[in-house]
């Protein structure tokens, strides 16, 4: 299905980039995954490698200009060019906007958003010269919608929806599609991260599973298998769009807690 594409997928180390990774070259795919986690981006190299898949590991900060220029460089020059482009590294503070200092603010909008607009900036360049291609924007359901305590999370995950729109617009004649996946809640380092702020982290999970309607917390893969097909042709008249890859989390009015009020008339 991706024969002859490159991808790149930062974040790729572990989490969601991991499994979009292992989709991709799964594909057919040569996949480049950037993360500024040397340690982890090893150990996801080694482990797609022994798996037969084609995957290289770049040791990048995908927030710094530098350094997304130079990593795009070496793709090219390793790989031959960019099709596609998962826009997956991130990372999540909490606070509200009277709590969060400046600095967090900086860092998550500068992680999340323009570290996106980053890698869009100078791999849009290289997609064009091979004659078009995709880029898929991991967003969150919070790209839709809010949690309390998280005004900088909501902000740059509000941002990258407008950024997935902005660029499918400004580069569809050019044979661009931009798409944005918006996750729920995902078995990841960063879901388990947050949970072991609390002093019960399994009471955090236990919320998790009991917002989504299929009453369960998602995994990497099916996240990564949407991703796969919206870069794919199976796709190729889908752009500008954001699908939610939620457990139907956004789905119910007033949330889960609400329908399990006992709230209208009994079920029959």
């Amino acid at each position: 299905m991706l024969n002859n594409k490159v991808a790149v997928v930062t974040g790729g180390a572990s989490g969601i980039g991991f499994a979009c990774a292992w989709e991709l070259a799964e594909h057919g795919a040569a996949v480049a995954i950037i993360d500024r986690d040397a340690n982890a981006g090893r150990r996801a190299l080694q482990e797609l490698n022994s798996h037969g898949r084609a995957v290289e590991f770049i040791e990048a900060d995908v927030t710094l200009e530098s350094d997304v220029k130079a990593a795009n460089q070496q793709i090219v020059s390793a790989l031959g060019g960019i099709h596609i482009l998962v826009n997956n590294a991130g990372i999540l503070r909490y606070g509200t906007v009277t709590s969060t200092s400046q600095e967090s603010w900086d860092e998550v909008l500068t992680g999340n958003l323009k570290s996106a607009y980053l890698m869009s900036k100078f791999a849009i360049p290289e997609m064009i010269r091979c004659g078009g291609g995709a880029i898929v924007v991991v967003g969150s359901v919070q790209s839709f919608t809010a949690q309390r305590n998280s005004a900088a999370y909501v902000v740059s995950k509000h941002g990258l929806l407008g950024l997935t729109r902005s660029m499918a617009l400004d580069y569809a004649r050019h044979n661009i599609r931009v798409n944005c996946v918006c996750p729920g809640a995902i078995d990841t380092p960063m879901l388990r991260w947050a949970a072991s702020l609390d002093r019960n982290p399994e009471r955090v999970l236990d919320a998790c599973v009991r917002s989504h309607a299929l009453d369960r917390i998602g995994q990497p893969g099916e996240v990564a298998r949407v991703v796969a097909f919206l870069v794919s042709e199976s796709a190729s008249f889908v752009t500008g769009s954001a699908i939610a890859v939620d457990g139907g989390l956004l789905v119910p009015s007033g949330g889960m807690a609400f329908q399990e009020s006992g709230t209208g008339a009994p079920e029959t």
